[in-house]
């Protein structure tokens, strides 16, 4: 996670609002389980003890209705809500259609997007504080009650820091166990670009996460929950074991039909710790 060479990168002052449901900007949230038990799930296998998570986060309320329907919320990734919140709200969103559909490479989406607004750093700051993340009911519980059986929580996230640390602060996630990129301002705070050396900040670069994470811990096992096609590269060699497609905020047809389970309520996964 180190900044680019050459270029000053200006910290955001960040607002403890309620955390964006519980998919930030497209954080995917993974559990990880030393002993990873599996019993019968919706396609596959189901943990039913998770002992770590990665999971990937996006910005949305999110229904809790068990219809299979796909719902499309005027602003599902944070990086859209900052487009609106700046003017580009319609451009901005069609690349992150394409992009979470797996049509066009991460890195070439997410430099297109920033591209077409340019966000500086006055504006970040006004977005955060007028534009606090909304939770999706049930995350809070499930972050607490999987910390409780000593289950490591991880956010990873195309979506950029300045947005994903405020919701980590509330759920309790530590600084080092968040993956994600940093948006980069120059001394004046105008825009200079992103992170490139972030792992998040290319297609694959969850996978990369996930398979980083697990080889410098150790894990058995790794569960990475989200809803795009970035979180189910996840489920690579040396990644995660199993993908969970969370659609109470996106149902993504062509991820959910690939994924291990599909749930609609984080109340599904918080019956399974029980």
């Amino acid at each position: 996670m180190e900044g680019l060479v050459n270029s000053r990168i200006i910290p955001i002052r960040t607002s403890c609002r309620r955390h964006y449901s519980v998919f930030l900007p497209t954080f995917s949230l993974q559990l990880r389980n030393k002993n990873l038990n599996k019993g019968q799930v919706w396609m596959m296998r189901r943990p039913k003890s998770l002992d770590s998570v990665a999971a990937s986060i996006q910005p949305l309320e999110a229904s809790t209705t068990g219809n299979t329907d796909n719902r499309q919320p005027s602003k599902d990734e944070g990086i859209d809500e900052l487009a609106e919140f700046c003017g580009a709200g319609k451009a901005v969103a069609e690349w992150t259609a394409r992009a979470m559909g797996g049509s066009v490479p991460f890195e070439q989406a997410l430099s297109a997007r920033l591209s077409l607004f340019k966000p500086s750093l006055a504006q970040v700051q006004d977005f955060l504080d007028k534009r606090p993340p909304r939770i999706s009911p049930g995350i809070e519980e499930l972050v607490k009650k999987l910390m409780a059986r000593n289950t490591d929580v991880y956010l990873i996230s195309g979506g950029f820091r300045q947005m994903i640390n405020p919701v980590a602060s509330i759920l309790g996630i530590p600084q080092e166990n968040i993956f994600a990129n940093q948006l980069l301002f120059g001394s004046s705070g105008e825009f200079l670009g992103f992170d490139a050396n972030e792992p998040t900040s290319r297609s694959g670069g969850k996978a990369t996460a996930v398979q980083q994470i697990r080889k410098v811990k150790g894990y058995k096992a790794l569960v990475m929950i989200g809803d795009g096609a970035t979180d189910l590269e996840a489920r690579k060699p040396g990644g995660a074991n199993l993908f969970i497609c969370y659609a109470g905020v996106q149902h993504r047809e062509s991820v959910a039909a690939k994924a291990n389970w599909l749930v609609f309520s984080f109340t599904d996964l918080i019956t399974a710790l029980e």
